[in-house]
C-alpha cells in the first residue's frame, strides 16, 4: 500500500553507494524502518539533509503492513522548516541527544498521535526557542516518561515534607531515602519537581548549576534504564556536557 504520512527521523545510517536506511517515527503508523534510494548524489530530489536527527519531514512510501519490514520511500520533503537547530551546535546536540533517547526508548509499530504531537511541539519549541536552552533535555526526559507510563508524581501527603527523596526504583517519592543506593538526594529532587511542574517555555528559569545538571542527568537516565525493557546507556551526554561547556 502507498502510506502518506508526517514522520520524525530518530537515526539514518548510510546504505551502498547511494542509498540510507532511516528510524521515522510516523504520524500513522507509529516507528518504521524506510530505505531510501539515491540520496547521496548531487541531483538527489531527497536530499541527505532530510535525513539529520529529529527532522520533520513529509513522505509517500511503499508500505508493508508486517513487524519489522523494511518499507520504501517514494518521496520526501521538509514538513518543518528548522531556522535554528541544523546552523546552532547547542541546538543540535540536545536534538541529537532527544533523537537518541526516543531510538532507545520507543518502539511501537503503530499510531500514537498524542506521542507525535508532544515530539513536534519540542522540536520546535528548541528549534526557535530565544531562550536558554540548558534545560531542555532535562525536561524533555521528564515529561517523555509519562508516554512511557512512568512519569514520577508527588504524593499530597509529601508536599509538605521538609525533605524529599526520589526513589529511582520505584519511581517514587519519599519522605525518608530509601534502603538502596539508587535514588535522589533532596536538593536534586526539588529540581526536578520545578522541572515537572514548569512548562517547556519557564523551564528555563529553573535555577541549575552545570555539575547538578550533570547529576541530574545521570540519575534520569538511571530511571530509564530501570524502567525501559532494554534500554542501555546512551553516548550522546558527552557531546551535551561538551558543546554546552563551550
Amino acid at each position: 500500500m502507498l502510506l502518506k504520512t508526517r514522520g520524525i527521523v530518530f537515526r539514518a545510517i548510510r546504505y551502498g553507494e547511494t542509498s540510507v536506511i532511516a528510524d521515522l517515527f510516523t504520524e500513522e503508523k507509529g516507528l518504521h524502518t524506510f530505505i531510501a534510494g539515491s540520496v547521496r548524489t548531487a541531483k538527489s530530489k531527497m536530499p541527505f539533509s532530510l535525513f539529520q536527527p529529529m527532522m520533520v519531514v513529509d513522505c509517500v512510501a511503499y508500505y508493508r503492513n508486517d513487524p519489522g519490514s523494511l518499507n520504501r520511500i517514494k518521496e520526501i520533503k521538509a514538513d518543518m522548516v528548522l531556522s535554528g537547530i541544523p546552523f546552532d551546535i547547542r541546538r543540535g546536540a540536545v536534538a541529537l541527544f532527544m533523537a537518541e533517547l526516543c531510538r532507545k526508548c520507543i518502539h511501537e509499530e503503530e499510531e500514537n498521535r498524542d506521542l507525535f504531537g508532544f515530539l513536534i511541539n519540542q522540536i520546535s519549541w528548541l528549534d526557535r526557542t530565544p531562550n536558554p536552552i540548558a534545560n531542555i533535555h532535562l525536561h524533555f526526559l521528564l515529561h517523555l516518561s509519562e508516554f512511557m507510563g512512568f512519569q514520577p508524581v508527588l504524593d499530597f501527603e509529601l508536599q509538605h515534607a521538609q525533605e524529599i527523596f526520589f526513589d529511582l526504583k520505584e519511581g517514587s517519592f519519599t519522605a525518608t531515602p530509601p534502603l538502596h543506593t539508587y535514588y535522589i538526594e533532596p536538593e536534586a529532587t526539588a529540581q526536578m519537581l520545578e522541572l515537572l511542574e514548569s512548562s517547556l517555555e519557564t523551564c528555563h528559569e529553573v535555577k541549575m548549576n552545570k555539575t547538578q545538571r550533570k547529576s541530574l542527568l545521570f540519575s534520569m537516565l538511571r530511571f530509564f534504564e530501570l524502567h525501559v525493557p532494554g534500554f542501555t546507556g546512551i553516548n550522546t551526554p558527552e557531546i551535551l556536557e561538551m558543546v554546552m561547556d563551550s
